[in-house]
């Protein structure tokens, strides 16, 4: 079989990989970045890792994680051994690379618009450096196109062009961070190339530290699966909350119905009703499908009508502590409050688009004299003031009109909570098992 100039830059970079031998930079090392950069530097790549958070970096090189699934063991012994340097540079972080990881975030506006600066920035930073024979991976949650319209262009300024002289593809985080049973290695990895020779590159690169590897036709599959994924679980979670509003006008205990529904064997997964959406995907990533298909005149309407349910989920909150507070002949405004867990989800540090933060900004507005308590988040910064993360003692739950758990961390005391509260309104059924008079369940 003849073999092409293609298929010989494919190959190439195909045994350098498999003999351990290829360089990889990875763009970005916040919690899909770093656990990635580690994991490669663990299977023999020299790894260096860029990020432009210089106290990070700092960090870093003094084998301190900042990121809940990479260990500090873990992060010194591949700083130590010299085969994952965190630079700040670009320059010494891409010199010499034949692999580049892009895994940068993609927030969007305040108008929930793309925003893909960062990529962007990525692109042009990897341009000057650029040469043949390298791969490019995309990581980072996107639109549909963004591999080929929005990356592919800012390579290919540098005179070089994708597939006979460098090869690309996009390959979709699926991290979560705080997941003990699911992590970077047992989580099957999407990969799409922009031609099979990118798509062999890549796969041979992550099946090194991945147990499977799923090829798909196109960056553009790969990148609309992604999407796929997080909007069904907006979708969902919309709906459950709906149900649980609706559930209560009606005085049925939603969390009961869920727990009857969910013995049916087949055709039903349970999702659960909560104070809102949060974290780096939920929120996020159906909005940047919604624009996209503006393009095509189309309109996300089950996406759109998800969003406005989830939204609304902090102050379906804050008017369930009014009222409760109400049923006691108070008032929120002046009422001490104190809120249990701030971070998006349980066990973890991560606050961003946490529902948390909403309520805090609804309850503050509204009057509220507020404390919270977090294990994982010592300080807060918020729309309506700065705080600091309070013990949970009895004297400060006793001197609280009302206690609302709005994340369900697993190492709090919630039998103090109730033993020493006057009210608690509980947003995550965490006191599922109690069934005292002073709490209001979601």
């Amino acid at each position: 079989m003849m073999v092409t100039e293609h298929s010989r830059l494919s190959l190439s970079l195909c045994e350098r990989i498999e003999t351990r031998q290829a360089n990889v930079c990875v763009i970005g090392l916040g919690y899909v970045g770093l656990p990635l950069a580690v994991a490669l530097s663990q299977a023999g790549f020299s790894t260096r890792g860029l990020d432009v958070d210089e106290e990070k970096v700092s960090r870093l090189r003094a084998g301190e994680s900042y990121v809940i699934d990479v260990e500090d063991e873990a992060l010194a012994e591949a700083v130590h051994s010299g085969r994952f340097r965190p630079e700040c540079d670009s320059g010494a972080a891409l010199a010499g690379a034949d692999v580049v990881i892009i895994t940068v975030p993609t927030p969007y506006t305040s108008t929930k618009q793309p925003d893909l600066r960062y990529v962007r920035a990525a692109a042009e930073a990897i341009r000057p450096h650029l040469r043949t024979g390298m791969l490019v991976v995309l990581e980072s949650t996107t639109y549909p196109g963004t591999t080929q319209e929005v990356v592919q262009p800012r390579l290919e300024a540098s005179g070089l062009r994708c597939g006979e002289d460098f090869l690309l593809a996009y390959s979709p985080e699926r991290i979560e961070p705080g997941n003990k049973r699911f992590g970077l290695r047992n989580t099957p990895k999407i990969v799409g190339g922009t031609t099979p020779q990118s798509s062999d590159a890549a796969i041979a690169l992550y099946s090194s530290v991945i147990a499977t590897v799923v090829p798909v036709s196109t960056p553009r599959v790969a990148e609309m699966a992604k999407l796929l994924e997080n909007t069904f679980r907006h979708v969902n979670i919309a709906l459950v909350n709906e149900m649980a509003i609706l559930c209560h006008e009606m005085g049925i205990n939603i969390w009961e119905v869920i727990d009857a529904a969910a013995t049916k064997p087949f055709g039903f997964m349970p999702f659960y009703p909560g104070p809102g959406v949060g974290g780096h995907c939920i929120p996020i990533d159906p909005y940047y499908f919604a624009w996209k298909v503006q393009e095509f005149k189309g309109c996300a309407r089950f996406i759109e009508l998800a969003g406005q349910v989830n939204d609304q989920m902090p102050q379906v909150v804050v008017r369930r502590v009014q009222d409760a507070l109400n049923d006691q002949q108070k008032s929120l405004s002046g009422a001490r409050v104190m809120v249990v867990g701030v971070a998006y989800k349980r066990d973890i540090d991560d606050i961003r688009e946490s529902p948390s933060l909403h309520v805090i900004e609804h309850l503050v507005r509204k009057g509220a004299a507020l404390t919270y308590h977090d294990p994982f988040v010592p300080t807060l910064e918020t729309k309506v003031g700065a705080f600091e993360s309070v013990p949970l003692e009895p004297a400060l739950l006793q001197a609280s009109d009302v206690v609302i758990i709005v994340t369900d961390h697993t190492d709090v005391d919630y039998e103090t909570i109730v033993r020493c509260s006057a009210l608690i309104v509980d947003t995550r059924n965490v006191l599922r098992r109690y069934h005292d008079c002073q709490i209001i369940r979601l």
